[in-house]
């Protein structure tokens, strides 16, 4: 950090300042009607937020830590811009990793500077709702906003995911608990069932809870594909399968072709179980079936602050959502050969930039070795491990807290950050604009 700076601002140490609407950027609700109270360089409130929320907020500091390492010892940014340019200049297949915790601008550069070095470009998606990106492309998706679930929504379906604990807000502010105009008594306007392999917290606060076995997903959603179409089934062959007796998804079945307005949520418990993007499949298609006997609409329940934006930009650049090979000049798609952990862990990378995101802690152990062993550049708010074992590190300021931008709510809807207070750090897109014209320069 600069210590001129935070002398410069002493002064305002003493304000208070209060932003109306500001955006909370922690998970994909994205909500954006936070009231935060600022002094000086700390958030003392954060009204409306949830408890992961205030964590967030108030929990915010700048952390008394060099703006730029180089090989691990402080040097000025404008030498981490070089040599961070000239790492990727010289990779023979170079990879762009991370992106779902910046703005959709920093994100934007960066896609172009994989397109530039010719490397590979891919997001977290490819570690959580990387296949439900595949299915959206082999089945399509019928979707919404969250304000239309909020308004019309009367069956609320939650498979796999346990919003109660990872988007604590979604209940009260989208799905379950507000009066919307086709649902003025709320809740009581709602029927919510949960579909799950265990009892979450999510469960209790279900009309109907169904606990199926595990990694049986796909056998559940066929099952419910088939009722929806009139096929007869074989009740003990349904129950060994799903560990639920056929009368229950039959009930369940019913209560879909009544409601006025179906809504299907579904997290990670789905896509990263067996099956995978046949899953997500499953999901779809069950959802498009519906829609020949009520409305239904399905969405992922995103995780980072700005996952969804991710997808978008990099598919408005390349065509595809994440994973994606620029290396020949035009972009080639391929989930398992281009996306990051798959490559590190096939030791085929032999630079890389990773943004906003920690491989080094959540990778497989191949992967995270292969990465030591390799040159690569990291941008973080915070000290990690991956930022220790950076050959060039960037401490940049946190997105929506001290940077302006935009990011993607988990329903596609585009939200402005309103900061509380600038960094001395610099943001993400000022080094990547940076990095872009050094590899222009040196293509």
């Amino acid at each position: 950090m600069n210590p001129a700076a935070i002398e410069s601002d002493a002064p305002a140490q003493s304000e208070l300042k209060i932003i109306e609407d500001a955006t909370c950027t922690f998970c994909g609700c994205v909500c954006d009607d936070i009231v935060v109270k600022v002094e000086g360089h700390r958030i003392v409130e954060a009204k409306n937020a949830c408890v992961l929320g205030k964590s967030w907020f108030l929990n915010h500091e700048i952390e008394d830590i060099p703006a730029c390492l180089v090989a691990g010892r402080p040097a000025p940014v404008e030498e981490g811009i070089r040599r961070a340019a000239e790492i990727l200049s010289k990779a023979r297949y170079p990879v762009v990793y991370g992106l779902s915790d910046t703005t959709c601008e920093a994100q934007r550069v960066a896609v172009g500077i994989a397109d530039w070095i010719g490397g590979s470009v891919d997001t977290t998606t490819s570690v959580c709702h990387g296949p439900s990106g595949m299915a959206f492309q082999g089945v399509g998706e019928v979707t919404a906003s969250l304000g239309e679930i909020l308004h019309r929504g009367d069956l609320i379906i939650f498979w796999g995911g346990n919003p109660a604990e990872s988007h604590p807000r979604h209940f009260t502010k989208y799905s379950l608990m507000p009066k919307g105009i086709w649902t003025p008594r709320g809740r009581k306007d709602r029927t919510c069932v949960v579909v799950d392999v265990r009892k979450t917290k999510s469960a209790k606060a279900a009309d109907i809870f169904l606990q199926i076995r595990p990694r049986k997903d796909f056998e559940a959603l066929w099952t419910l594909r088939a009722l929806a179409k009139g096929v007869e089934l074989d009740p003990r062959q349904v129950e060994e399968e799903t560990g639920i007796p056929l009368a229950a998804w039959q009930d369940l079945m019913d209560r879909m072709k009544q409601a006025r307005y179906g809504v299907i949520l579904f997290g990670m418990g789905l896509t990263m179980t067996r099956g995978k993007h046949l899953n997500s499949e499953a999901v779809l298609a069950l959802t498009r079936d519906m829609n020949e006997h009520t409305r239904f609409i399905c969405k992922p329940m995103r995780g980072h602050g700005n996952v969804t934006g991710a997808d978008n930009v990099v598919t408005w650049r390349t065509g595809y959502p994440f994973g994606v090979n620029l290396s020949r000049g035009y972009p080639r798609f391929n989930p398992g050969e281009y996306t990051t952990a798959d490559l590190l862990c096939r030791r085929e990378a032999d630079a890389a930039m990773i943004i906003a995101s920690d491989p080094m802690a959540n990778f497989p152990q191949a992967a995270r070795e292969h990465l030591a062993s390799i040159p690569y550049i990291a941008l973080d708010p915070k000290q990690t491990p991956t930022t220790r074992h950076a050959t060039v590190a960037f401490h940049v300021a946190t997105y929506g807290i001290n940077v302006p931008g935009t990011v993607y709510r988990m329903d596609d809807v585009p939200i402005p950050l309103r900061p509380a207070f600038d960094s001395p750090l610099p943001s993400d897109l000022e080094i990547l604009r940076g990095i872009e014209e050094g590899v222009r320069r040196g293509a």
